[in-house]
C-alpha cells in the first residue's frame, strides 16, 4: 500500500524537484556566505520548512537578537499558511497520526500540488498525500545541502541570489491564474495588496493585506454558498 502510494506520488513530485534543489541551493550559498556551518542548513530545512522565511533568517541570524522583531516578521513572512491550513482541513481529516507532519510541510509547492492533483484509483489517499510532502521536504534539504557546501568550497559573489525566491512565487501565480477558471482571488489579491502598500506603507501593508484578504475570501465564500 505504501510502496504503491510512493511510486503514484514520485514523478508528480519530480517538477518541485527541480526547483527546489536550485531554490535549495541558493539558500546554502547564502547561508555560507554568511558564514554559516552545512550543519546550520540542514537544521533550518529540517525544523523551519519555509523558504522564504529561511531566506530572511539568514541576516537575523547575523544580526542582534531582537526577539519582537523576529516574532513579527515571521508571523507576516508565513501568515499566508493561514489560508493553506484552512483550506485543507477536510483533505487532512483521515491522516491520523499523519496530520501534523502534514500541516506542517504545508510549503507554496506543497499546497498547490495538493489541491490540483487527483489521487490515482486503488492508491491510498493518506499515504499518498504524505508521500508528495515528504518528497518535497527532501528535496529542499538536498537543495541547502548542496548549496551551503559549495558555497564554502566554491566562494563566488552571491549578491541578487535571494530574487530565486520571488522568482518562484511569480511562477506559481501564473501556473494559478492559467489552471483555474476563476480569476477573482487572485485579482483581489494583486488589488487588495497593491491598496494597502500604497496606503499603509512597507511595514504593515503585508499583515493588514493579510487580514483584508482572509475577511474577503470568507464573504466571497458565504455569498457563493447562498
Amino acid at each position: 500500500m505504501r510502496k504503491k502510494a510512493f511510486r503514484a506520488a514520485f514523478p508528480l513530485t519530480l517538477p518541485v524537484f527541480m526547483g527546489y534543489l536550485f531554490l535549495g541551493i541558493a539558500f546554502g550559498v547564502l547561508l555560507a556566505s554568511e558564514g554559516f556551518h552545512v550543519g546550520w542548513a540542514v537544521f533550518m530545512s529540517v525544523t523551519i520548512y519555509a523558504g522564504a522565511m529561511q531566506f530572511v533568517a539568514i541576516p537575523l541570524l547575523s544580526a542582534p537578537f531582537n526577539l519582537v522583531s523576529t516574532v513579527f516578521i515571521t508571523l507576516t513572512v508565513n501568515a499566508r499558511h493561514l489560508f493553506y491550513g484552512l483550506s485543507m482541513l477536510e483533505k487532512f481529516r483521515e491522516s491520523g497520526p499523519l496530520k501534523p507532519y502534514m500541516i506542517f510541510s504545508l510549503t507554496d509547492e506543497t499546497y498547490s500540488l495538493l489541491c490540483s492533483v487527483k489521487v490515482p484509483e486503488g492508491v491510498d489517499r493518506k499515504w499518498f498525500f504524505f508521500f508528495i510532502a515528504l518528497l518535497n521536504h527532501s528535496y529542499w534539504i538536498l537543495g541547502g545541502i548542496v548549496g551551503c557546501l559549495a558555497g564554502h568550497l566554491i566562494p563566488f559573489d552571491s549578491t541578487g541570489i535571494d530574487f530565486a525566491m520571488t522568482a518562484l512565487f511569480l511562477v506559481i501565480f501564473v501556473e494559478q491564474w492559467e489552471s483555474s477558471k476563476n480569476h477573482l482571488p487572485a485579482l483581489l489579491g494583486l488589488s487588495v495588496t497593491v491598496f494597502c502598500r500604497l496606503l499603509f506603507g512597507v511595514d504593515w501593508f503585508i499583515p493588514v493585506a493579510m487580514g483584508c484578504l482572509l475577511l474577503s475570501l470568507t464573504l466571497l465564500r458565504r455569498k457563493e454558498a447562498l
